[in-house]
C-alpha cells in the first residue's frame, strides 16, 4: 500500500490577484482549514515583499500542527535564505526550488542557457539542503523539455539533496497516457528517483488534470499538487473523491480527512470566491465585483455610497460626504479600488477623540518560543497593561488588547501592504472590527508593520467605544 501525498497550492494560486488578492486573515484561515484537513503539504507563494510576506508566513507557521509548510525560494541563494527565515518557526518546513527546464522558459524566465540552468539547479538545491532537511525540486515546464536534459536536471537535484522531485506539465498539453509514459521513462533513466518522492503537477488546460494524476500514480508518482477554486490545478475535493472510490485499485492510502473535505472545501471556496460572488449584486459602471471595486473620477456620490455599503460599512451622510471628497482627490490621479476605498474610510470616516492611546508595546517571537505581546495603553489618567500569548506576533498583540479592554470584537478583516520601497519601506495596516453587526475600520502606517497593526486596531476600537460608549 503506497501513501499518496497531497500538496495543496491554494495559497500559491490565489496569492496575488490585484484587488482580488487574499487578505492576511483569509490566508491564515485557509492555512488553518487545510492543516485541519491533514493535507500533507501547504504550498505558499514566493516571498516577494520581505516585510509583509514574511510576517504572513511567520504568523501561519506556528498555527500548523499537521502539514508541511512549503515556500518557493526564487532564483538565488539570498532568496532561499529569506524563504527559510520566513518559515523557520513551523514544525515541518520545506524549501521549494522551482526552476524551468524547457529551452523556451529557461531563456524567457531566467535568461539562462541549459548549462547555466543546470549549475543553478545544483547550487540552489545544495544551498537549500544546507538550510532545511526537506527540499523539493520542481521541474517547471518539464513536459516540453528535452528528455535527456530533464533527466540530467532531476539527477542533479537528487544528487544535491532534493528529497522530492516534481514534474510540472505547465503547458497542460499532455494526455494522461503521455504523462504516465514520461514518469515511467524517468524511473528507467534516473534510478535515483526510486529513493525520493516523485510528484506531478498537472495543468487542467485540457480538462484532464485528474485523469493525468491517476495515470501518473499508476506509474509510481506519489505526490500530487491540488488546489481549491483554481481554474488550472486539479481540485482537491474531486481528487479526494476519486481516491476514496478508486484508490484501492491502485493500492493507495492517504492522510487527508475525507469525511471533512466537503465542509472545509466549501469554507475555502467562500474565502477565495467571495469577491467574485458579489459581482451579481452591484454594478459600479467600472469594475466587476463588490470587493473588486474600481471607480474612476466619473463616479458620483451615489456610486461611491453604493460601493461603501458593499464593503460592509454604514456611514452617516456627513461621513459619506467626507469619503466622497477624499475619493475625488485620489480618483483624479488614479482609479480607486476596494483597498483604496477601505483606506479612505478608515482615514476620514467616524473620526473620534481617542479613548485609548498606545503608550508602548514589546513583542517576543521566534521559531522556538510562542509569540507574546506586552502592551501598555492609556485611558484618561489610567495606565492599562497586559501580557498575552498568541499564534504569531499579530495574534498575540490583538489578544493582549482584548485582555486589556475586557471585550472581544470580531476581526472582520486585516490587511497589510507596503506603501514605499526599500529596506526601510513604510507598511500600512488596515483593521476592520465588527460590533453589533456594524463595521468599523482603523489604519496604521509606519516602518514597523506590527506597530502599524496595533495602531490600526486601536483606531478601529476607539470608533466603536465612542459610538457605543460601553468600555
Amino acid at each position: 500500500m503506497k501513501k499518496i501525498i497531497i500538496a495543496d497550492a491554494t495559497l500559491r494560486a490565489f496569492a496575488r490577484r490585484g484587488d482580488l488578492a487574499l487578505s492576511f486573515k483569509e490566508k491564515l484561515e485557509i492555512a488553518k482549514l487545510l492543516d485541519k484537513l491533514q493535507v500533507n503539504v501547504i504550498e505558499t507563494a514566493p516571498v516577494a515583499d520581505e516585510k509583509i510576506d514574511t510576517l504572513v508566513l511567520r504568523t501561519i507557521s506556528p498555527l500548523l500542527k499537521n502539514s508541511i509548510l512549503s515556500c518557493p525560494v526564487g532564483f538565488s541563494v539570498e532568496e532561499a535564505d529569506r524563504a527559510m527565515r520566513s518559515i523557520a518557526g513551523t514544525k515541518k518546513p520545506r524549501l521549494l526550488v522551482s526552476l524551468p527546464v524547457s529551452a523556451v522558459q529557461m531563456e524567457y524566465i531566467c535568461h539562462k542557457k541549459p548549462a547555466q540552468m543546470l549549475e543553478l539547479i545544483k547550487t540552489l538545491t545544495a544551498h537549500c539542503s544546507s538550510l532545511c532537511a526537506d527540499v523539493e525540486f520542481a521541474a517547471v515546464d518539464a513536459t516540453r523539455a528535452e528528455k535527456e536534459y530533464l533527466f540530467a536536471a532531476v539527477a542533479a537535484a537528487i544528487e544535491n539533496g532534493a528529497k522530492t522531485v516534481t514534474l510540472c506539465d505547465t503547458a497542460g498539453a499532455l494526455l494522461p497516457t503521455e504523462f504516465a509514459q514520461l514518469v515511467k521513462e524517468l524511473y528507467e533513466a534516473v534510478p535515483e528517483v526510486a529513493n525520493v518522492t516523485l510528484g506531478v503537477e498537472c495543468s487542467n488546460e485540457l480538462d484532464m488534470a485528474n485523469a493525468c494524476i491517476f495515470s501518473c500514480i499508476a506509474e509510481g508518482a506519489l505526490e500530487i499538487k491540488t488546489a481549491i477554486g483554481s481554474e488550472t490545478l486539479p481540485d482537491l475535493e474531486k481528487v479526494m473523491k476519486a481516491l476514496q472510490v478508486k484508490g484501492h485499485t491502485l493500492g493507495t492510502s492517504y492522510d487527508v480527512n475525507s469525511m471533512a473535505i466537503n465542509h472545509s472545501a466549501n469554507q475555502i471556496l467562500r474565502l477565495v470566491n467571495t469577491k467574485k460572488a458579489d459581482s451579481d449584486k452591484y454594478d459600479y459602471g467600472v469594475g466587476s465585483t463588490a470587493s473588486n471595486v474600481l471607480l474612476d473620477d466619473t463616479a458620483d456620490i451615489a456610486k461611491v455610497s453604493k460601493a461603501i455599503v458593499s464593503l460592509g460599512y454604514e456611514l452617516t451622510e456627513d461621513d459619506t460626504a467626507k469619503v466622497f471628497e477624499s475619493f475625488k482627490n485620489i480618483a483624479g490621479k488614479k482609479q480607486v479600488g476596494a483597498k483604496e476605498l477601505d483606506a479612505i474610510i478608515a482615514t476620514v470616516a467616524n473620526q473620534v477623540p481617542p479613548t485609548y492611546r498606545l503608550q508602548s508595546y514589546v513583542i517576543n517571537s521566534g521559531n522556538v518560543i510562542s509569540s507574546t505581546a506586552n502592551i501598555v495603553l492609556e485611558k484618561g489618567n489610567r495606565t492599562l497593561k497586559a501580557v498575552c500569548m498568541g499564534d504569531g506576533p499579530i495574534d498575540a498583540a490583538f489578544l493582549t488588547i482584548e485582555q486589556i479592554i475586557g471585550h472581544h470584537y470580531e476581526l472582520d478583516d486585516f490587511q497589510i501592504q507596503s506603501v514605499t520601497e526599500g529596506r526601510e519601506a513604510m507598511g500600512e495596516a488596515l483593521v476592520k472590527l465588527r460590533s453589533n453587526g456594524k463595521l468599523y475600520s482603523g489604519k496604521g502606517i509606519g516602518t514597523d508593520i506590527i506597530g502599524s497593526s496595533i495602531t490600526a486596531y486601536i483606531n478601529a476600537l476607539n470608533k466603536i467605544v465612542y459610538e457605543e460608549k460601553e468600555i
